[in-house]
């Protein structure tokens, strides 16, 4: 059939046997040739569902102005021009206009952040073409790819089985069933529920066990899921809960504003004297002032920014609450292989029951030599050939060559494994094609062991068939009955061979068992029944993967903020003992096998987490609990995991961390954010950007509301005095626009402060506000206000009419403000070193802003227009700046009294 005459319509492909859904699809066993492939991409397009629906960008443009905070200040500006105050009026709306339009800006830079990053970690599959094994994105996948899959998996297109082992796939998304659906080749009715279509594998759902060969009979669109696409569309969020906390903060903050607003202008008309229009624009003034408008966009802007830098340092953010959660991270879980360790797999040592060889080479590489303990030529030992020949067959990796570095398809010690035969002179295609697989049982995390059955090139005339079966040594062991030395069979010494087991693992090396067993050549699958004992054990491999040189640096870096690490993994315990030390993931780290999680009850455990840093042996039931644990005791936990087993601790912590190299889809799923690199190091630059982060907004509140506070106080002061007001309510409006679309939105850019990863984590329920800032803000509005009305004062006794003393006040407002970031640039230590001063390209960019929209505010003719301003003396400038410095100082003194003091 040519590929033309495909039809893309739904057709019941689970009626139909896989020979005949191949024949319709024009494809085979071995795949699309790459030029067929590319054709039919173009025909159908790529394996993708439509894009979700986005909010149109007016409507996303309008919803900037649904904010109480807003609402008040555009009932301010309607107060205004229905007094008559025209330009007053305008000002204000200005200023919401100009709000809108950079939260508009920096909303749409977040969302497509977002978007770039979720493609990013676009999935991959395994697929064949031309017969060897490629790793796709997925959206690369056409009807007619045979697609390989296991558990794990996230499905990528709509599938029809050729192969089924053990296999069973979570269909929740679409047929609500909460527990698995067993997955077989053979066809069913053509009338069955979509439920019971068991030769069929939807896309998006994920495989829970077994392994699978399929042929994509649907693809994007045409899929199942693709057909109810809308149902599952969504928007990207923006909202986190440190921003529904400043929403709700400023909508309490807007009553109370009212209230405030209602009393004030009440104690001015009836108390002071003042005629009601003059005390309503007093009341806008107010209004004006004490408003942050800008405080939720440029928190939003902090986090994008936090967002993009830890995505350039390797960790991808799925969830933006995450930003914030991993600044107060006091706990990581992490697993070894790969993550704390290089995942660069190495056999060093072959034990049989009659020799011990060590193995040299690095990585992958089918460079090496075998040796004695002596480092000499080892004696013949034909169990130590089994026991090659067995690694190699018992194993689906292949190893490839790339730019003169050797990689694997596959596990890594699986590759260890090809690479160590191939060190012995075994070519592994020539092998694998001599001893043909007929049949296997995959690993699986709960039997813990993978089978397979072989033709046996070696068994005579009569012919016969050899079963190789590797996995957990004490698991294989437990299968075994007998052993080989010298030729002959003997009882098996489990003690010989778990002395092996503990010397291989204080050594720091991960250990795998092999055995055999020999049938005839009636048999043709394999069952668990077959393997369960009787078997002859080979021998053990010892696997080295050393700590990763950057995980060593990280771990330290880790111990020096307070976060303690928690190495869970299913090694041995020798071997988990072994790398912590080199880690030096706590004094003298304390080793605790899973086992004796299992009957431990939950008080017990809450202290046993405290005092363990390692846990071996541990399975996902055991992680799920420690992460609990952890919880219990008031830690925010960040876990790792890559297999779907994990996902349910990764979901349970604080911040889960998937691996995106090695990770299963369903470990992505569940977590908040995923390691490009799959490296720990990549986790504690999170960590310390996600500080960064919570720095940086605690500096943009405190920073921004003492402005606010400062002219709120001003314009209260006045009134109770019967003073003339040091401002008019357009000027605040103008300080308030010029200082936040400048030096609020720098703080955003701000690096870390030296000791960010030096202080302790903060607390789970620590509030934004914490008693220093709440101090730091108050404090700082009484000396602004001062500031204020002493300036006031000044001026006029220097001959200024209130115009040019209130001109001089908005410079001295600004002046302080311009003094006070440079003083909150470092909230933890002193401000005033060369670094300081300096200051950043974004900082000194702003203040060279505001001094030039400052000099146009005092001199330009049309802003005396517009806000009522006068020219200023060069020397009075002198001494507006240096209020500035007489500002900084006092605060640094403040800050060193406050730090003494811990408040």
């Amino acid at each position: 059939m040519k590929p033309a005459e495909i039809v893309p319509d739904p057709v019941a492909w689970h009626a139909q046997s896989g020979e005949e859904v191949c024949a319709a699809l024009a494809t085979s066993l071995d795949g699309l040739a790459h030029d067929e492939a590319a054709r039919r991409l173009d025909r159908f397009g790529p394996n993708e569902l439509p894009p979700a629906a986005r909010i149109h960008p007016v409507l996303r443009f309008l919803a900037q102005f649904n904010n109480a905070l807003i609402y008040f200040l555009l009932s301010a500006a309607v107060a205004a021009i229905a007094l008559g105050h025209v330009i007053d009026g305008a000002v204000i709306v200005v200023v919401v206009l100009v709000n809108a339009i950079v939260g508009f800006i920096q909303e749409g830079k977040a969302e497509r952040a977002l978007d770039a990053i979720r493609d990013m970690i676009a999935p991959h599959a395994v697929v064949l073409r031309e017969g060897e094994r490629h790793t796709l994105d997925t959206r690369q996948i056409v009807p007619g790819d045979i697609v390989v899959v296991e558990a794990g998996d996230k499905v990528p297109a709509d599938l029809r089985l050729l192969r089924a082992r053990g296999l069973s796939a979570d269909e929740a998304i679409l047929t609500g069933e909460s527990v698995p659906a067993e997955k077989t080749e053979g066809p069913v009715a053509p009338d069955a529920a979509l439920g019971d279509r068991a030769p069929i594998l939807h896309s998006g759902t994920l495989i829970t066990t077994g392994q699978g060969i399929g042929v994509a009979v649907a693809t994007g669109p045409r899929t199942e899921i693709g057909r109810i696409s809308d149902m599952i569309g969504a928007v990207q969020s923006l909202t986190t809960p440190l921003l529904r906390q400043i929403n709700a903060f400023g909508t309490r903050f807007t009553w109370f504003a009212i209230a405030t607003a209602a009393l004030l202008f009440a104690f001015a008309t009836l108390f002071r004297g003042y005629d009601a229009l003059d005390a309503l624009m007093v009341v806008v003034a107010l209004a004006v002032g004490v408003v942050p408008e800008g405080l939720p966009a440029v928190i939003t802007i902090t986090l994008a920014i936090g967002v993009r830098r830890m995505a350039a340092r390797n960790a991808v953010v799925r969830r933006l609450p995450a930003v914030e959660t991993l600044g107060a991270t006091s706990v990581i879980c992490s697993d070894k292989t790969g993550t704390l360790t290089r995942n660069e797999m190495t056999v060093r040592h072959l034990v049989t029951a009659a020799s011990l060889t060590a193995v040299s080479g690095t990585g992958y590489a089918p460079e090496g030599r075998f040796s004695d303990a002596d480092g000499a030529e080892p004696l013949p030992d034909p169990q130590r050939d089994t026991l090659i020949r067995a690694g190699l067959l018992c194993n689906d990796a292949l190893l490839v060559e790339r730019e003169g570095q050797w990689a694997v398809l596959g596990d890594p010690m699986e590759g260890a494994l090809v690479a160590t035969a191939a060190k012995a002179g075994l070519h592994p295609e020539t092998e694998r094609a001599a001893w043909n697989r007929l049949d296997e049982i995959p690993f699986d995390a709960q039997h813990r062991f993978m089978a397979t059955l072989h033709d046996d090139p070696q068994a005579g005339p009569q012919g016969g068939r050899r079963i190789f079966v590797k996995g957990a040594p004490e698991r294989v062991l437990a299968m075994c009955a007998t052993q080989v030395a010298g030729g002959a069979a003997l009882p098996l010494d489990p003690s010989y061979w778990q002395e092996c087991i503990d010397a291989c693992a204080e050594g720091g090396e991960r250990v795998l068992g092999f055995a055999t067993l020999a049938t005839g050549p009636e048999v043709e699958r394999l069952d668990f029944a077959m393997v369960e004992s009787g078997l002859t054990f080979l021998g053990l491999a010892g696997f080295i993967d050393p700590p990763r040189d950057e995980a060593i640096a990280a771990v330290a870096e880790c111990r020096s903020a307070g976060i303690a690490i928690k190495m869970i993994t299913g090694d041995h315990k020798g071997t988990a003992a072994a790398i912590a030390r080199q880690l030096a993931i706590a004094d003298g780290p304390k080793v605790l096998e899973g086992a004796a999680l299992d009957g431990m009850p939950d008080e017990r455990l809450r202290r046993v987490v405290e005092e363990v840093s390692v846990f071996a042996r541990a399975t996902p039931e055991h992680k799920l609990r420690i992460v609990n644990a952890l919880q219990a005791n008031g830690h925010i936990v960040a876990m790792t995991g890559d297999g779907v087993n994990d996902a349910p601790a990764v979901k349970q912590a604080d911040v889960g961390v998937a691996m995106g190299r090695k990770g299963t889809e369903a470990a992505k799923e569940a977590a908040q954010m995923v390691l490009l690199d799959d490296n720990f190091a990549s986790i504690v630059a999170a960590v310390h950007e996600g500080r960064t982060v919570y720095d940086n907004i605690r500096k943009v509140i405190g920073w921004t509301l003492p402005t606010n506070g400062g002219e709120v106080l001003c314009v209260i002061l006045a009134i109770f005095l019967g003073v003339t007001l040091p401002m008019t309510p357009v000027q605040i409006l103008w300080i308030n626009m010029i200082l936040t679309v400048t030096l609020g939105l720098v703080l955003a850019f701000e690096p870390s402060e030296p000791d960010v990863m030096g202080r302790p984590p903060r607390p789970r329920d620590a509030p934004i506000l914490s008693r220093f800032l709440v101090w730091r803000i108050g404090f700082v509005s009484v000396l602004f206000m001062l500031g204020a009305f002493g300036i006031f004062a000044f001026a006029l006794n220097r001959g200024y009419d209130v115009e040019g003393a209130r001109t001089m006040v908005v410079n001295t407002l600004v002046v302080m403000e311009i003094f006070y970031l440079f003083n909150v640039r470092y909230l933890h230590r002193s401000s005033f070193s060369l670094i300081g001063a300096m200051g950043t390209p974004a900082v000194l960019g702003a203040v060279a802003v505001v001094v030039g929209a400052q000099v146009l505010f005092t001199y330009a003719p049309f802003m005396h227009e517009l806000f009522d301003s006068a020219p200023v003396a060069f020397v009075d400038g002198l001494v507006i700046v240096l209020v500035g410095v007489t500002l900084m100082a006092i605060l640094e003194i403040e800050k060193t009294l406050t730090r003494r003091f811990s408040l």
